[in-house]
Parts: C-alpha cells; sequence; structure tokens
C-alpha cells in the first residue's frame, strides 16, 4: 500500500479510485429514467425466452430452455402465477401443508397395512353365485340348489 498525495491510502494493484461511486456520463435524469423503466418493466411484466442448443455435427449433446419472466408480485399474481407461496423451501405456510400431507400419508400406508390381512382374507370366500374352486364339497353346491327350490 502507498500513501497518496491527499493523505488517503490507495493500493498498487487497484489503482486510484473514484470519490463518487457514479458511472462515468450519468445524470441525475438518466437515474429517474432508470427507475421509470424499472417501474414500468415491473407494472407491465416482461417475459425472456431463449434456447440455445449444443450440436456436434448432426448430433445434439445439450439443449437448453430459458424463460424468464419479471414482474412485481402484485402483477404475477394477476397473471396465475404464484408457486412461492406452495414452495416448502419459500413459505412456512406451505411447510405445515407438506408436514401435514406427510402425516396423512404415514396415516394411510398404517391403514393399508392393517387392512391387507383383510382383504387377503376376503379375495378367498367365494361370493354367493360363484362356482367352488376345484375340490370343493359337492354336497354343499347341491344343498344351496335345493335351498334354493332349483333341482337338479
Amino acid at each position: 500500500m502507498t500513501d497518496s498525495p491527499n493523505g488517503k491510502v490507495g493500493t498498487i494493484l487497484n489503482g486510484h479510485r473514484p470519490e463518487t461511486r457514479r458511472l462515468a456520463g450519468a445524470s441525475q435524469g438518466a437515474s429517474s429514467n432508470l427507475a421509470d423503466l424499472l417501474e414500468r418493466v415491473l407494472d407491465k411484466g416482461i417475459i425472456i425466452a431463449g434456447d440455445i442448443t449444443l450440436c456436434l455435427g448432426e448430433i445434439e449433446l445439450l439443449q437448453i430452455k430459458i424463460r424468464l419472466l419479471i414482474a412485481s408480485v402484485d402483477k404475477a399474481r394477476d397473471m396465475g402465477i404464484d408457486w412461492w407461496q406452495h414452495d416448502p423451501a419459500l413459505s412456512s405456510a406451505a411447510k405445515k401443508g407438506a408436514e401435514k400431507q406427510d402425516q396423512l400419508m404415514q396415516r394411510l400406508d398404517r391403514l393399508e397395512k392393517m387392512l391387507a390381512p383383510l382383504v387377503q382374507e376376503r379375495e378367498k370366500q367365494p361370493l354367493p353365485g360363484e362356482q367352488h374352486p376345484a375340490g370343493a364339497d359337492d354336497h354343499a353346491a347341491e344343498r344351496y340348489k335345493a335351498g334354493n327350490g332349483s333341482h337338479a
């Protein structure tokens, strides 16, 4: 580091730094124009879309599709875009909803495990009017027919 003649410390590598942080040639009118432009973009919204494809000869190696929407939150909601409200990483309400959904899924899994033996047992029993499996008691089938008033 070296001392400059005006008593301020400057660096050898970076050189002298300007006193103000304004860009060269920038004026107050330009900053107000930028503010007006930003206000207009946020009010109306702007969409930037582009595709990048990397090919080697006739073979497509990589394809990137870029879609960028710049708008205010109110304008995005008017357009039906509100994904940040449903993303658990961005919204505490969405995180609570995701936790509740996980609890319900665990409860459903427990109920399905409890009902699985009952369903398997029910599937083994023939429904009324179904044919009995091979080797079933033929006399029981005849008694069933006789009880219904049918004659074989």
